[in-house]
């Protein structure tokens, strides 16, 4: 029989009108009894919840995290009792008959038997700010989908202006864009508005601006431009109100100064990963469990004996996407340790895997980097190679002989001794290069 850790509790089955209740009390013969309700998820009757609950002496309250729909009841009982928040998939019932009332009976029962394990639910000043750099997130990610909008207008109008300047977001790209929407035609007037390195290309400016836009394009590349430029704006002022809210958080403040020193990592992607998982790494036992906990670890899923497809599982989709943007990033970095992993893996697995084992590992620096208060050390481009000279000498004789050249290998004086290295060569015949 299982034991009883938590005698007077209550289970919670949320939807987004209503939630049902189960509420469990054990009396002093140790008889257990349940009692059943529905309430409306309207402020008033959320206060009546927690009030009926208080008459039954409840100390635990359990739910799903359902949605966005626990947030309002969550708001009412967090101060009055002990809430646990858990993942709906790991309190799944058996199918058969299934009814809310069921649900809240199972989820009490558990409750009751100690049976459930707890969803992290962060501070009020942490949840703001998650909030401020989730609604960021989604800001950029409309930024660049309506830029790709106005290349695709630009197409069409057989103006090629982003073959020739790198970035159509740019000052000189948006300088020369604008003259033309303001009636500007002549190719030599509008080249000489490029700035900086650009200017270097004014003859391959000159061809490409000689397009022609009709007044639907013009009216489409002028809709798109505001919409950017309204984008931009809001983009500065939640940035600014990310700031404002850091200033209250000296502890995140710098943790975000020491991620700012990891490649690839900049500092609003420093903020957002902070925001996501917190300073307090006490909660994780290792860094493979917060890689894990991000969905940033390999799967398990093996079957008598065979290891079937490792794919990551579910996580912290906001905290992966920011990863692997900084993995991208890293992979851009000049003679850094993580772009020397990027293109590693990149030619054995891929650039998609490549860049999520980088994302991974920028994940687990972070967990040892907040945990001991140490910034970013770099240990080169070449960390791989010194790591192990013997193996990488014999990795790259074995590909020139592969080549048909034939190698010798002969030490040179003041370095360590390499006799493996030198067995391996098959000839005393030197490589001519």
């Amino acid at each position: 029989m299982l034991k009883t850790v938590y005698p007077n509790c209550a289970g919670l089955d949320v939807h987004k009108k209503f939630v049902t209740v189960c509420r469990l009390t054990v009396n002093a013969d140790g008889l257990r009894h349940a009692e059943l309700r529905e309430f409306s998820t309207m402020a008033d009757d959320l206060e009546a919840l927690a009030t009926w609950l208080a008459e039954g002496r409840a100390t635990h309250v359990a739910m799903e995290s359902t949605g966005v729909y626990w947030q309002p009841i969550h708001n009412v009982l967090e101060s009055r009792f002990e809430v646990f928040l858990v993942n709906a998939q790991s309190i799944k019932r058996m199918p058969g008959r299934k009814t809310d009332m069921k649900d809240a009976e199972w989820i009490a029962t558990l409750m009751q038997h100690g049976l459930l394990q707890r969803s992290l639910i962060p501070d009020k000043a942490r949840r703001e700010l998650r909030d401020l750099t989730r609604y960021r997130q989604s800001l950029s990610e409309e930024h660049t989908r309506f830029a790709n909008r106005l290349q695709k207008v630009l197409e069409g109008t057989n103006l090629k202006l982003a073959s020739v300047a790198t970035d159509i977001q740019g000052v000189s790209a948006q300088a020369i864009l604008r003259a033309m929407l303001d009636g500007q035609t002549d190719v030599k007037v509008l080249a000489e508005l490029a700035k900086g390195r650009l200017r270097n290309k004014r003859a391959e400016l000159e061809r490409a601006l000689k397009g022609k836009i009709t007044p639907h394009q013009r009216f489409m590349l002028t809709d798109l431009l505001l919409h950017l430029d309204f984008l931009d704006e809001r983009l500065m002022t939640v940035e600014a109100e990310i700031d404002a809210n850091l200033v209250q958080l000296p502890a995140f403040q710098e943790a975000v100064r020491l991620l700012d020193t990891i490649p690839g990592v900049n500092r609003l992607t420093a903020v957002t990963i902070v925001a996501e998982i917190g300073v307090d790494m006490s909660r994780f036992p290792s860094d493979r469990h917060l890689a894990a906990w991000a969905g940033m670890a390999p799967g398990n899923n093996e079957t008598g004996g065979k290891q079937r497809s490792g794919k990551t599982r579910q996580g912290n989709r906001y905290l992966r996407r920011i990863l692997v943007l900084a993995a991208h990033g890293a992979a851009r970095s000049k003679n850094t340790y993580l772009k020397s992993l990027y293109y590693r893996l990149k030619s054995r697995r891929g650039a998609g895997k490549a860049a999520m084992a980088v994302g991974r590992t920028i994940l687990q620096m972070t967990y040892h980097m907040i945990r001991r208060g140490e910034a970013y050390q770099e240990m080169g481009g070449d960390y791989f190679d010194q790591f192990d000279k013997v193996r990488t000498a014999k990795r790259l004789i074995k590909r020139l002989e592969a080549m048909g050249f034939i190698v010798e290998v002969t030490e040179r004086p003041g370095l360590e001794p390499a006799s493996e290295v030198a067995q391996s060569a098959r000839s005393p015949v030197p490589l001519a290069v």
